[in-house]
Formats: structure tokens, sequence, C-alpha cells
């Protein structure tokens, strides 16, 4: 598809708001190490600010499983199984994101990746969490998708998902339903893998509604 004459111009402006609110996003995100005096704790006991922490949804990635729970303006991602049990604030629940059961979504393989995302305002907040070698860690880039959609898609065939975002191509302050997806390597030298073209609507994204796009549909996210 030929990108219109404006769109490498709205992807530039995009991708200087993306990444300073990405960079915001982070400070704000910085990732703490697990809670490990709650490790062994049910979920009863747990905390999340004043209240016992009450658990969302679940996933069985490989033989571990990963857990959200939630409680007053704050929320916990718990890990149990082969890799040992760990505890991890969930960071994005503290922003103010609203946690649901479609918040969580996984892929098992040799790296093993968790995306736990909510709604903020028009916007989807996620973090991430990755077991490589039998131990999970949290990711240290956070996501911001400003076009409703934070997902996983292995784009590059390296049998490790990446994390796939839509964002909005519309000028600052401006309505519109112009969108492009970008993505996010969790594995290697390059973060950022790159961007497809800017579309008029949200239902030609490629894999739409879960927005899967291949590799030679990328290219570099700038002008």
């Amino acid at each position: 598809m030929t990108r219109p004459p404006t769109a490498a111009l709205l992807i530039a402006c995009a991708a200087v708001v993306i990444t300073t609110a990405g960079m915001v996003f982070a400070w704000s995100l910085r990732p703490p190490a697990p809670v490990s005096p709650d490790v062994g704790l049910s979920s009863d006991e747990l905390r999340c600010g004043s209240v016992a922490c009450q658990p969302v949804v679940e996933r069985e990635v490989g033989n571990d499983t990963v857990e959200l729970l939630v409680g007053q303006g704050s929320g916990r991602i718990r890990t149990n199984g082969e890799s040992g049990r760990n505890i991890f604030e969930l960071t994005i629940a503290e922003s103010g994101a609203v946690i649901t059961e479609r918040s969580l979504e996984c892929a098992d393989a040799e790296v093993a990746v968790c995306l736990v995302r909510g709604v903020v305002g028009a916007e989807v907040w996620g973090e991430v969490l990755v077991r490589r070698s039998g131990t999970w860690s949290r990711a240290q880039l956070p996501y911001v998708a400003s076009g409703a959609y934070l997902g996983l898609h292995d784009v590059n065939g390296d049998d490790a998902a990446d994390v796939v975002a839509v964002q909005r191509a519309c000028a600052p302050g401006v309505e519109c339903s112009r969108r492009f997806a970008q993505v996010f390597s969790l594995v290697g030298a390059k973060t950022e893998l790159g961007c497809t073209s800017v579309v008029a609507e949200p239902g030609l994204l490629p894999g739409w509604p879960d927005v899967s796009p291949g590799s030679a549909q990328l290219r570099s996210c700038g002008p």
C-alpha cells in the first residue's frame, strides 16, 4: 500500500510524541526488584494498598503460572511453578490502569513473555515480564499505545514474542481514525523493530483485530 503524502510527517510527529511519553512513563514505572517479603503468601495475605489483594486473571506459561492481583490503587504480578515463586509490583495499576480478565497475555517459548496491559484514559499502558533460563524478570521498557491496542506477536520469526502497539497518526490535539502499528523486540540489541504504513482506519491494519504485521511490512518509524 502506498503511504499517503503526509504519512511520513505524521509518523515523525507521532514518533516524537510516543518517545517523549515513553520516557516520562519509563520514569514513573522504573522497574523495582521482586517484592521478596511476600513470597510464599496466599492472595488473602498479600496486601495491595490497604486491602488484601484479589486475584483477577492467571495464565499458564509452560510449567509456570502467572497471576494478576489487585487491591486499592495497587496490584501485584505473581509467578509460581518450575521457575520458582516471585512477586512483582503491578506498576500500571498504581498509575491508574484498569485491570480486567483481558489484561494478561502470555506467549510460551524458550524466551517466554507476559504482557500486562490496562486502559488509562484513551490509551493502553503495558508492562512486560520475560522468562529467560528459568528466571522471570521485568523488561526495562514500559509501553504506551495511543491507538487502543497493545498485544504480543512474533513479528520477526525469532520464536520470541514482540510487543505490537497501535498508535494514532494524527496531529497533536486532533481526532482522526488513521493508525499504524509500532513493533518492539524483547531480545537482541534493537528494541524498536519498526512501524507499518499508516492506514485510514484500524480495521485495515494487518491481522485486525489481533494486529499481527509481518517483518516485511515494517519500515523505519521516522520520516
